[in-house]
């Protein structure tokens, strides 16, 4: 035989010279939740490792990221009931703790990338993306407004980028007029532009507390059986000016996330989501699977896939892992 591939395996040293695909702690975004108060820190049950902390207790989590070399971070807030109503205007109020707590740590960390959410869920009586009328309806160009009011008040406390994960028709245009036009040309967009009607984000909504009130968000959030329609979704985003595109859910879509990648200049990120993390965390502690190995395996399938960003609750166990090669 002339042609032997397992020449290229034959040891560790080899094997690294051709490694076509590398998982770097530059490519990763650590998902973060925020409590009201101080001193708070209580684990996601169905996130083992994963907790909702105050804000004093998150700086904390940050320094330490930092220390292993994670620089980039998306802050969700839990909101408390009492604040909620169906307009969201918890949402846009520059006094809340959220916002506050966004100028805090940008101020504390100026060198990081902070990344905020922008949808009604967290905040609204319904528990929906968007504004809900009497009939059940999501109201697109309604909940539009409140998006872009929204986006400012983030951009306005020291958000580097803004993630619109509502699913709504037109808003990265709509938040980028408002935020053009009031002198954030320089804030980022990162578009949840293909995210899926999907099953795996309950332990996501256990963290925030965000679920649906009523019905479900298929009318919103894109069916799980299509492919074709992320790349509509990609086209019409990168026309309204987003930054990066992402897909979310990542592991049961990396036929999505490669087809972005192929079809788009912009940059890929990939939400590798709470559901994700959850399998994995539950297996290993079984003893089914070993976690570390599967964990690096799963973020390099991601990678291997075209993601150029993966914002991931692995994050700081993979830095962790990098730091001690």
């Amino acid at each position: 035989m002339i042609q032997r591939p397992r020449r290229n395996r034959k040891s560790a040293s080899v094997r690294s010279l051709v490694r076509e695909t590398q998982v770097g702690v530059n490519d990763l975004i650590f998902p973060l939740f925020l409590l009201e108060g101080s001193k708070k820190k209580i684990e996601v049950d169905s996130m083992p490792g994963i907790f909702r902390l105050s804000t004093d207790l998150l700086l904390k989590e940050i320094e330490s990221c930092l220390a292993l070399g994670i620089h980039a971070f998306d802050v969700f807030p839990v909101v408390g009931e009492n604040y909620k109503d169906k307009t969201a205007t918890k949402s846009f109020d520059a006094n809340f703790f959220y916002q506050k707590s966004l100028a805090l740590i940008k101020n504390t960390f100026p060198e990081i990338t902070l990344m905020t959410d922008v949808a009604l869920d967290p905040y609204s009586s319904d528990g929906h993306d968007g504004i809900v009328d009497e009939n059940g309806v999501i109201l697109n160009d309604a909940t539009l407004e409140v998006l872009g009011k929204m986006a400012l008040v983030q951009a306005e406390a020291g958000a580097d980028v803004i993630g619109p994960s509502d699913m709504m028709d037109g808003r990265v245009e709509h938040i980028r007029r408002v935020l053009d036009a009031h002198g954030h040309e320089h804030v980022s967009i990162m578009s949840y532009t293909a995210k899926y009607a999907s099953a795996f984000y309950g332990p996501f909504r256990d963290a925030l507390d965000s679920a649906p009130k009523s019905g479900n968000k298929k009318t919103y959030q894109m069916d799980p059986a299509n492919s074709s329609e992320a790349l509509i979704e990609a086209e019409l985003d990168e026309m309204e000016g987003a930054d990066f595109l992402m897909v979310k859910p990542a592991l049961a879509y990396l036929d999505i996330i490669k087809s972005l990648q192929q079809h788009s200049n912009l940059p890929i990120t990939a939400y590798n989501v709470s559901g994700e993390y959850a399998m994995l965390k539950a297996a290993g502690e079984k003893g089914w699977l070993d976690y570390d190995k599967v964990m690096e395996e799963t973020l390099l399938s991601i990678k291997r896939a075209g993601a150029d960003i993966i914002l991931t609750y692995h994050a700081k166990e993979m830095a962790q892992k990098l730091k001690n090669i």
